[in-house]
Parts: structure tokens; C-alpha cells; sequence
């Protein structure tokens, strides 16, 4: 009997960790549509799961690729479902678990067509990238943010709703699969950057269960009221930053309704705003959208951009409080991402006690230039496996 148990005690101990029992969620977009009652009693738990559709938002070398539907909390505080992916890596869990790779995306756009589970907006050296951590051992999760695909507004830059999407999403990964550990590395680009820095912030009282080792931020977005200060008083700018401007505009507004957007917006803007519901950045900035506005004509001329601009200040990174090592990754030719906002960031929250290491590259740009550089992804790499251990 001894002879007959020893091979399959090995067997068992080397198969791969099985799923939990999630509900199967419906094919294509009816996935993103949350039954009337949700299941479950907090945020991160599961709604319901399904194979990955899309295959730009796959990771080759994945056990499985899942999609998954996970209560979270809106930016007003009410239970709302998130989606997002998660992906397995190959093989048997570690003693303890697999570790996870938990990403913020960068800005899409806030259109239910922009949703990047859905395969929309994924550029190459971020997919490399996650692929490179997944070949490591970790779990890779990866939010929608709230209101992207799902319903209601994606609230744009608001820093602890993205946050809490992010750590909703590890959640929702551990309670789907068995043999997830608690060790999180956060990380994200652009818009993601600066929802990775608000999710490690929250991290101990929002999800005390997991043990977050670290925080990478690829050019961050910061310095929101300062920005929000200069941008009106610009003759010209980048053609893409109007149509920011108006992404961060809708985003504030679905946090703080009262601001009513529309009434400091000027007559050259305020009939391209309802374009921000219903098409994604890259549309966004083209000559007949918010292409050809000049910053100087976005808003109403004597508009009080007061509440505006402490509504920004509120959800700006510089004012967190950090506990985890934190590594900053920003290209010295970035013109999305301006440097100068960057080296700004730095000396806030090291202010604030943060541990900052700052990688500064020289020529990077932003988004995929800056992820294609080797030095990028091997200085994350190496940060993740110092704080995680693969």
C-alpha cells in the first residue's frame, strides 16, 4: 500500500494549484454587466470568471489567462463590480504561494471601448514585460480601473479608486485560485504609475492581508494642481494634452458631480466633451476632436477653476505616505510625462518618508519607448526579485 501512495503523494505535489469554485460568467460583453445582486460579502471577492477572449490581452507562457468580474468600492463609496484579468504562471505553487505582479495600465481613454481586458491599447514592450514577470513565477493581475467596461464613469486620474481597483484585483486573484501568495509587487505606466503609488498607500488598511514588498512607478502623473494651473495660460501645447485635459475633466467630475464641468468649459470645447464617453484617447486628440483646441481657449473665459484645482490637488501622488520601497522609472525625453513634475514627485515623498530609488534614462519616452528600454525592464526586474525573491 506504502508503494501504491508514494507515487501519488509526489503526483499531487507536483500538480498545479487548482481554481476555486467561481461562477462562469457569460461570453463577450455581456461579461462586464454585474447581475442585480452581487455575490459575496466584501470587496475582492469574486463575481464571476471566464476564459480570456481578446488575444492582445493574453500573456504567452500562461497556465491560464482568466477574466474576471470582482466587487470593489466606487470613488462614492458604493459596492460596484471591476473587471480585470488575471494570469498563471506554468508549473507547481511555491511553499507560501506564488508571488504577484498587480498592474496599472496607462491612459486609454475612459470609453467602455477603451477597456484594455477586452484587448484594446496593449503595446508590446508592456506585454513583454508582464511576460518576463510571469516567466519569473508570478501571478500577473491586471485592473480595468472602475467604470472601464463596467458600469458608469471611469473617474479619470482619481487616485484611490484606481488604487483600490489594483488591490481589489490580487483580492479577487487569490480568492479564484489556490496557491496565490500574499507577496504583491505593485507597478504601473503613466496613469498606472500613479495608481500604483495610491494602491501601496492604501494597502495596510484596505487589504491587510497582503504583504506588498514594493512599488514601481513608470512616469508617474503628478503634479495634477500645478499642471491644472499652468495649462489655461498656454498659447500651444502637445496636440494629445487637450484631450487629456478633458479626460482628467470627466474624470473629476464623475468623482465630485457638484462642479458641473460643463458650465467653465468654452464654447470652442463644451460640444466635443460628450466624445470623451464614447471614444478612446487616441481618437481623442485627432484635428476634429480636441486636436487643433488651444489650451488658452479651453476654458470659459473668468471660469473659477478654484474647485477644480483643489479637487486635483486631492488626488495628487505627492501627498502620499508611503511605507514600501518605492522605485521610480522616468525617461529624460518623455514629453507626456514631463521630467521636472517627476523629480518633483521624488523629493514629496521622500518629504514624506518614503524610500525612493529614482532611475532616470536618458532619451526614454513615454509609454512603450520608455518599457522597450533594456535598462528599464532590467532595473524592475531586479527591484521586484530583491523585494519578492524571483
Amino acid at each position: 500500500m506504502r508503494r501504491l501512495l508514494a507515487p501519488l503523494i509526489v503526483l499531487l505535489a507536483a500538480a498545479p494549484a487548482a481554481s476555486a469554485d467561481v461562477r462562469r460568467g457569460p461570453a463577450g460583453d455581456a461579461f462586464y454587466t454585474p447581475p442585480a445582486k452581487l455575490p459575496g460579502k466584501t470587496h475582492g471577492d469574486p463575481i464571476w470568471a471566464r476564459g480570456v477572449s481578446a488575444r492582445s490581452a493574453k500573456l504567452r507562457g500562461a497556465r491560464t489567462n482568466r477574466l474576471l468580474l470582482y466587487r470593489s468600492t466606487s470613488t462614492n463609496g458604493k459596492t460596484i463590480a471591476v473587471s480585470g484579468t488575471v494570469h498563471i504562471p506554468r508549473g507547481r505553487a511555491p511553499r507560501g504561494g506564488w508571488p504577484v505582479l498587480a498592474w496599472g495600465h496607462g491612459t486609454r481613454g475612459i470609453a467602455d471601448s477603451c477597456t484594455p481586458s477586452k484587448g484594446y491599447g496593449t503595446f508590446s514592450s508592456e506585454t513583454r514585460l508582464l511576460e518576463r514577470w510571469l516567466a519569473r513565477g508570478y501571478v500577473v493581475t491586471r485592473t480595468d480601473y472602475e467604470g472601464l467596461g463596467t458600469p458608469g464613469v471611469h473617474p479619470f486620474l482619481v487616485g484611490r479608486s484606481q488604487g483600490r481597483g489594483i488591490l481589489d484585483s490580487v483580492r479577487a486573484a487569490r480568492r479564484a485560485h489556490r496557491g496565490i501568495g500574499k507577496r504583491v509587487v505593485i507597478a504601473g505606466e503613466s496613469q498606472g504609475g500613479q495608481a500604483a503609488l495610491w494602491a501601496a498607500a492604501d494597502a495596510a488598511p484596505w487589504t491587510p492581508e497582503l504583504r506588498v514588498r514594493g512599488t514601481l512607478a513608470f512616469a508617474p502623473i503628478s503634479q495634477l494642481r500645478q499642471q491644472g494651473e499652468i495649462f489655461p495660460t498656454l498659447e500651444s501645447a502637445p496636440q494629445s494634452f487637450p484631450a487629456y485635459a478633458a479626460l482628467i475633466m470627466r474624470g473629476i467630475e464623475a468623482a465630485k458631480p457638484g462642479l458641473s464641468i460643463t458650465s467653465i468649459l468654452s464654447d470652442r470645447t463644451r460640444p466635443l466633451y460628450p466624445f470623451v464617453d464614447e471614444e478612446c484617447q487616441s481618437r481623442l486628440t485627432q484635428d476634429d476632436r480636441f486636436g487643433t483646441v488651444k489650451p488658452k481657449e479651453f476654458f470659459r473665459e473668468g471660469a473659477d477653476l478654484r474647485p477644480v484645482l483643489a479637487a486635483l490637488e486631492s488626488h495628487d501622488a505627492g501627498n502620499l505616505r508611503l511605507r514600501q520601497p518605492v522605485h521610480l522609472a522616468q525617461g529624460t525625453a518623455d514629453g507626456t510625462v514631463f521630467k521636472p513634475f517627476t523629480d518633483e514627485l521624488v523629493k514629496e515623498l521622500r518629504a514624506n518618508g518614503a524610500r525612493v530609488a529614482y532611475g532616470e534614462y536618458e532619451g526614454a519616452g513615454h509609454g512603450h519607448d520608455l518599457l522597450k528600454v533594456p535598462a528599464v525592464q532590467r532595473d524592475a526586474l531586479a527591484f521586484a526579485k530583491k523585494r519578492a525573491g524571483r
